[in-house]
């Protein structure tokens, strides 16, 4: 009887901490707001999210953003969780975080799985290619007409998508777990252009100074459904955390393509043209 009233007691207990002062479950916003901090999950892709080599620092477009815009909704502190970028939706669900810090483009597909803030950025896309462009490709309709062209992407990223839209066969296409690998497989000619966003791939090039392999210029970003493809990119949440999704919300719409962020992402080689403008989340997730 008395082991019954302990395990009672128990679960009484493991409640209360679960429940905020009016018995109602505690919130996602609750949760980070009363601990001063929160888990972001991201995939270490220079300029979105990556860890700074020099400082051991998370930065990048996304989680200084973050940083910002979390701060001024009570949350002080952002932890940052590693993850391949194809695991992130899956390590978002399972709880291993609570924002997807990563720079991660907003796609119909997604958003069925997840709740995206509004965007942050919108951009277009890039080919990392060998010195002198030997194969002359210049769009991913290029590397799809050649009859053996190779193309790199990361795993999860809208590129795979693209590649696929424009027909370019499976057996050309080669999946890396990030970027800084598919880059080095355009170094030791496993792959013949590697996708990436024009961002990544400017970014990656002015680190790599190796004149063995360049961007493929100039490049037409791909059609899709009768539309040049631009990537628009932002927060991703659980579906059920709707508070935290407004809360942040209403602090991006004071912050993005102000002075203040415009000076924040410069450095991450973010400019006034790469603002989303009025783009919105609903518009993206219904195309």
């Amino acid at each position: 009887m008395r082991g019954a009233l302990l395990a009672l007691a128990a679960l009484a207990a493991s409640s209360a901490t679960a429940c905020g002062p009016t018995g109602a479950a505690e919130t996602t916003l609750e949760k980070v707001r009363s601990a001063g901090a929160i888990r972001v999950g991201y995939a270490n892709e220079a300029p979105y999210a990556y860890v700074d080599g020099e400082t051991g620092e998370l930065t990048g477009e996304a989680p200084e953003i973050a940083r910002v815009v979390l701060g001024r909704m009570g949350v002080r502190e952002v932890e940052g969780v590693l993850t391949e970028f194809g695991s992130l939706i899956p390590g978002l669900k399972a709880g291993r975080f609570d924002v997807i810090a990563a720079g991660m483009y907003v796609t119909p597909a997604r958003a069925e799985q997840i709740a995206f803030s509004e965007p942050t950025y919108g951009i277009g896309e890039a080919f990392v290619v060998a010195a002198n462009n030997p194969l002359d490709l210049h769009s991913y309709e290029d590397l799809a007409a050649h009859e053996s062209a190779r193309l790199g992407v990361v795993a999860g990223t809208v590129e795979l998508g693209y590649a696929r839209a424009v027909g370019v066969p499976e057996d050309r296409i080669v999946v890396f777990p990030d970027a800084p690998s598919a880059l080095e497989g355009v170094r030791t000619d496993r792959i013949d252009a590697y996708g990436g966003t024009s961002l990544t791939v400017r970014y990656l090039l002015e680190r790599a100074g190796d004149e063995r392999i360049e961007r493929a210029e100039p490049f037409t970003d791909p059609v899709i459904d009768g539309k040049p493809a631009r990537g628009y990119g932002a927060f991703g949440l659980r579906r059920e955390d709707t508070a935290l999704l407004e809360a942040l919300n209403r602090e991006l719409d004071a912050f993005i393509g102000s002075e203040e962020h415009l000076a924040l992402v410069e450095p991450f080689g973010f400019a006034a043209e790469d603002m989303p403008g009025d783009v919105t989340t609903r518009e993206l997730v219904r195309e």
